[in-house]
C-alpha cells in the first residue's frame, strides 16, 4: 500500500506516520528528514540541495522529487510507504503521479488529518524538541517529567526556530496558499480520505486505520 499523509504544521503527520507505517508493514519516509540526510551524506541531491537550504530556500521541485523516487526504488520500500511532506503542491503532486506510473505504481490512498488553526497554533507554539533524537515534547499535552530534558535519552529539549509565533503563522499561511489544494486535487482523483485530527493520538490512529480499513466511521470522504 502507498500513502501520502497531509495535514497543516502541528497536524500530527511526524507522530501518526510512522504508527500507520508499522501498521501496514512499510517505511515512514519523511521528506525533511531525507534532505537533511542527503546533505550530512554528502549524495548527489544533497550536495544540490544544500546551498538552498543554507540560505533557507524552498529546495527546487526536481531535486526533491528525485531524491523520493531514488528512496523508493530501494528494496524496503517496494511492499509499503508512508510519505510524509511531499508533496506539497499541486505540481508536486502531479510530477509524483508521473514518476509513479513511469515506475508501474501508484498512490492507494491520501489521507488529510484535519485540524481547526487555533488548534494548530496551540499544538506548535508549545512543542519543544530533543537536539539529541529530534522527539517531540509538548509543555502542556506532552510535557517531560523534567523540565528541558528528554526522558529516554536525556537530550536538551530545544524550541525551534520555526516553532516560535511569527514562523508558525508564515508556516501556517504557506500550507494554506500552497499545500491545501492538495486536498482538492486528491479529491477530483478520488483517492483522498480525511480525518478528524484535533482527538487524542490513539483516536486518530484508529480513525487512520478505518480508513485504510475502507471503513467510513470518522472519515469524511
Amino acid at each position: 500500500m502507498h500513502i501520502v499523509l497531509l495535514g497543516a504544521p502541528g497536524a500530527g503527520k511526524g507522530t501518526q506516520a510512522p504508527i500507520l507505517a508499522e501498521k501496514i508493514g512499510g517505511i515512514h519516509l519523511s521528506t525533511g528528514d531525507m534532505l537533511r540526510g542527503a546533505v550530512r551524506q554528502g549524495s548527489p541531491h544533497g550536495v544540490s540541495a544544500r546551498d538552498y537550504m543554507a540560505e533557507g530556500l524552498l529546495v527546487p521541485d526536481e531535486i526533491v522529487l528525485g531524491m523520493v523516487m531514488e528512496r523508493l526504488s530501494r528494496p524496503d520500500a517496494a511492499r509499503a510507504f508512508v510519505l510524509d511532506g511531499f508533496p506539497r503542491n499541486v505540481a508536486q503532486a502531479r510530477a509524483l503521479d508521473k514518476a509513479l506510473a513511469g515506475a508501474g505504481r501508484r498512490l492507494d490512498r491520501v489521507i488529510h488529518i484535519a485540524v481547526p488553526r487555533d488548534v494548530l497554533l496551540e499544538r506548535l507554539l508549545g512543542r519543544w524538541t530533543c537536539s539529541n533524537c529530534q522527539a517531540i515534547y509538548h509543555e502542556v499535552n506532552n510535557p517531560p517529567r523534567v523540565p528541558g530534558v528528554r526522558d529516554r535519552c536525556g537530550g536538551e529539549l530545544r524550541q525551534r526556530a520555526d516553532d516560535r509565533s511569527e514562523a508558525v503563522q508564515r508556516r501556517l499561511q504557506v500550507y494554506l496558499d500552497e499545500t491545501a489544494p492538495l486536498v482538492e486535487y486528491y479529491r477530483e482523483q478520488g483517492t483522498l480520505r480525511e480525518v478528524d485530527g484535533n482527538k487524542p493520538t490513539e483516536c486518530v490512529t484508529d480513525s487512520l486505520v478505518r480508513v485504510l480499513q475502507n471503513e467510513p466511521d470518522d472519515a469524511k470522504i
